[in-house]
């Protein structure tokens, strides 16, 4: 898959002393710059990491108290520690995850909060320097001792730190000495991305006196190459913040009678106590890297080509919960539990029909149009499509809404009919209308087993394989339908000046 190339920024701390070190899979990726004398640290420096979507990467993340100048951690306090994934990350509100860490038996040891953005191409370099006049006095013996804190705007209205000056002592009037910055550093390289600089007195313990603030942006920032702009530093100011896309997962299981009796080891949903069989390896491969960009781990589960009790009726979407007001499941251990119990309680029949399922959550995708959701279908069946024409119409009408459908084929069968509806050669079409965009992703399990039976490894590359189309298939819709990212907006108030040169 291609990957993205983004900043993560461990934005803050509370509660310890840091600093932060974090374990990239098991490399040690990087360190943070220390803070003197605080319990809740706003780190400066960032880490940019390549980001796979569909690939799960695992991080740590441990924190220390600096007490001598050993560069050796293992000389230092440990206060705490947590994993994530950096999907989490990106998949949470905002980009911003916050985690409580633990590591000390019966120790309360904090939060941590992490930011992540996708960088742009930007290389350009901003030099600047920054004077200010009159700020407020701050110390009761003295005058203040001045520096300013840089933040670049987020999507949700937050702001994440960027750069900090040095300390100007004993003055109202400091002239900071001129420093560089990378512009996409800055505002990732979009000019009129809101900055905020605040302006802080330097207190020996920690606790910084808040003189002001002022917004401004990159592109105003530039106006003043040839002489001074002005800013006049105000009280507080707000930020209003952006929606962001939610990821929608659903499941839909094949039970035809062609997968074989559950309880025989020929089935393909044979429950073996010991080992996953390939519709739960399917499932958990796919479900475990996409629930990081689902917030409420809210998963509907689907079941088709099932006779159900107590009537034998059959059907071709019947919630594996048996709750049709309320299909959801918690988590993908969650659709695990309920696709096992159906097992044990439906009878397995037929025919294979798709379009059912597809018609279901097309229905839902519907409903929410705007970009503040997107849709994931992930169909898991052993055989060929009965209702083709139907699905093809299903598809077609699904490639107007913001919605994907993965398909994955279990077992020996030949799967060739499913490559009409995997759009990367030809575009789906049904009685004469072609499909907007391809949102169908179909694969054969059998392609990525690993030869040494290592499941982890067999499902790893199916998720990456499957997963890897899913963000070009949202953009897709996205751009279809002129939705763009709405950029924070500025908010002004009130209070001294300060002057720049860039």
């Amino acid at each position: 898959g291609s990957a993205s190339r983004g900043v993560l920024n461990i934005l803050s701390v509370t509660k310890f002393r840091p600093p932060c070190t974090f374990s990239y899979v098991k490399n040690k990726f990087g360190r943070t710059e220390m803070i003197d004398n605080t319990l809740n640290p706003d780190f400066v420096r960032k880490f940019v990491l390549d980001f796979f979507f569909e690939e799960k990467q695992n991080l740590r993340f441990d924190v220390y108290n600096v007490d001598t100048r050993s560069s050796n951690i293992s000389k230092h306090d440990f206060l705490g520690q947590t994993f994530c994934t950096l999907g989490e990350i990106i998949g949470s509100a905002g980009g911003r995850l916050e985690r409580t860490l633990s590591g000390i038996p019966g120790k309360k040891c904090g939060t941590i909060i992490f930011t992540a953005e996708e960088l742009s191409n930007c290389r350009d370099i901003a030099t600047m320097q920054l004077c200010a006049n009159k700020l407020d006095k701050k110390d009761f013996f003295g005058k203040s001792d001045p520096f300013l804190v840089f933040y670049r705007s987020n999507e949700d209205g937050t702001f994440t730190i960027c750069h900090k000056t040095e300390v100007v002592k004993n003055t109202l009037n400091p002239v900071w000495q001129p420093f560089t910055i990378p512009v996409r550093a800055l505002c990732n390289g979009d000019y009129d991305r809101t900055v905020k600089v605040d302006v802080f007195d330097w207190d020996r313990d920690g606790s910084h006196d808040f003189i002001g603030e002022f917004t401004t942006s990159y592109r105003e920032f530039s106006r003043g190459q040839s002489q001074f702009n002005v800013y006049e530093v105000r009280a507080k100011s707000q930020n209003d913040g952006t929606n962001d896309t939610q990821l929608n997962f659903t499941v839909a299981i094949d039970f035809t009678a062609s997968n074989g009796n559950p309880s025989q080891p020929t089935s393909l949903h044979y429950m073996n106590p010991y080992q996953m069989n390939m519709y739960a390896m399917a499932l958990k491969a796919v479900g475990e890297i996409i629930q990081d960009y689902d917030s409420d781990k809210l998963f509907p589960a689907y079941g088709f080509g099932a006779k159900l009790p107590p009537d034998g009726k059959i059907s071709h979407a019947f919630p594996l919960n048996s709750n049709t007001d309320d299909p959801n499941c918690v988590g993908i251990e969650g659709v695990l539990e309920v696709y096992f119990q159906s097992l044990r309680s439906v009878q397995l029949y037929g025919p294979t029909n798709f379009a059912p399922v597809i018609n279901q959550v097309a229905r839902s995708a519907k409903e929410v149009t705007d970009g503040s959701q997107y849709f994931v279908l992930l169909m898991i069946t052993d055989g060929v499509i009965s209702d083709m024409v139907q699905t093809k119409e299903a598809v077609v009408n699904a490639a107007s809404l913001p919605m994907s459908i993965i398909i994955v084929g279990v077992g020996p069968a030949e799967f060739d009919a499913m490559e009409e509806l995997d759009g990367d050669e030809v575009r789906v079409s049904s009685r004469g209308r072609y499909a907007e965009r391809d949102i169908v992703q179909f694969v054969p399990f059998r392609d990525y087993i690993d030869r040494s039976g290592n499941q982890v490894l067999s499902m790893a590359r199916l998720a990456k394989d499957v997963l890897a189309e899913i963000p070009d298939q949202l953009l897709s819709y996205m751009k279809s339908r002129g939705i763009e990212p709405r950029p924070a907006l500025p908010n002004t108030n009130n209070s001294q000046s300060l002057s720049l040169r860039i």
